[in-house]
């Protein structure tokens, strides 16, 4: 038995706003742990149902056991939310009251050194949420060309240094592969010392987790089909936890609003309060916007 869960951000603000109600069906895309779902679960019981969906076969456990009370008003798919719409008619949902999206990591997923996610610890350069998907950082830095590296360090890390960067990442692999985490981000702190409060290997290992797990790619398709799913005043929450994800979403729900598809129940993004951020220091950067379809 699990005894310390993942703690979701946001709760009390995504139950506000989704309002789920007795009889309704959900979908969690990024189940995760079950946090936010099992509060959904305890509104929309009787008669209610949700289909949570992770890429993270672990994460996938701990929500079944942590949502075992449940079980007769929940469905589990392992799978990435980018196949929302062919997940949803596999079981019969046609329509939905309410989407939630996190598209943060969790915690338990840093913490695993293993899982190769943080430069704080050693671990293999992994970053994959699917433990059976091919593709590695280990993968990216080693076999990727200057070009692919600089590119990936623009768009996915927003990296000022990206091609002297990639630059270095090539002469060093040329004498040995780049392995664990500790080697990669002792590279950074000898190419940049540590100044200020951002680490140096911060934008560099967001943007191979990005890669390695195609979400910008992901966010971009689950969008429509989203929108498509929700029935007339269904909502959908996203949560989202650095600049490139927020603005997909401002410039997709920007999009739909003038097509006049849905409406923003929030007219600009909902941050945490600061006793949440005390409590739970992701929750310092997560940002949520909520649409409604019309």
């Amino acid at each position: 038995m699990t005894s310390t869960y993942h703690i979701p951000v946001l709760l009390d603000e995504i139950i506000s706003y989704l309002d789920p109600q007795p009889g309704q069906t959900f979908i969690d895309g990024t189940v995760g742990q079950g946090g936010h779902a099992q509060v959904i679960l305890e509104h929309v019981i009787p008669g209610g149902r949700l289909l949570g969906i992770d890429k993270d076969p672990s994460n996938l456990e701990i929500a079944k056991e942590r949502l075992a009370s449940y079980s007769q008003s929940v469905v589990f798919v392992c799978d990435s939310y980018r196949n929302l719409k062919s997940i949803a008619k596999k079981y019969g949902i046609s329509s939905v009251s309410g989407i939630i999206l996190d598209l943060g990591f969790c915690s338990s997923q840093v913490d695993e050194a293993a899982r190769g996610f943080s430069f704080q610890e050693e671990g293999p350069l992994d970053m994959r949420y699917n433990l059976e998907q091919d593709l590695t950082a280990q993968i990216i830095v080693n076999e990727w060309s200057e070009q692919e590296l600089t590119e990936i360090f623009i768009r996915f890390g927003e990296e000022i240094n990206a091609k002297q960067i990639a630059r270095a990442i090539i002469q060093r692999r040329k004498q040995q592969p780049l392995e664990t985490t500790i080697e990669l981000a002792h590279l950074m702190t000898d190419l940049f010392p540590k100044k200020g409060r951002l680490h140096p290997a911060t934008k560099i290992f967001q943007a191979l987790r990005i890669a390695v797990n195609h979400e910008l790619n992901d966010l971009i398709e689950v969008l429509p089909q989203a929108v498509e799913l929700l029935a007339s005043h269904g909502r959908l929450a996203v949560i989202s936890f650095h600049s490139l994800e927020d603005r997909i979403l401002k410039d997709f729900f920007k999009q739909k609003e003038k097509e006049q598809v849905i409406r923003k129940v929030t007219k600009s993004v909902v941050q945490a309060n600061q006793k949440e951020k005390q409590k739970n220091h992701r929750a310092r950067s997560a940002k949520l916007r909520v649409i409604e379809k019309l």
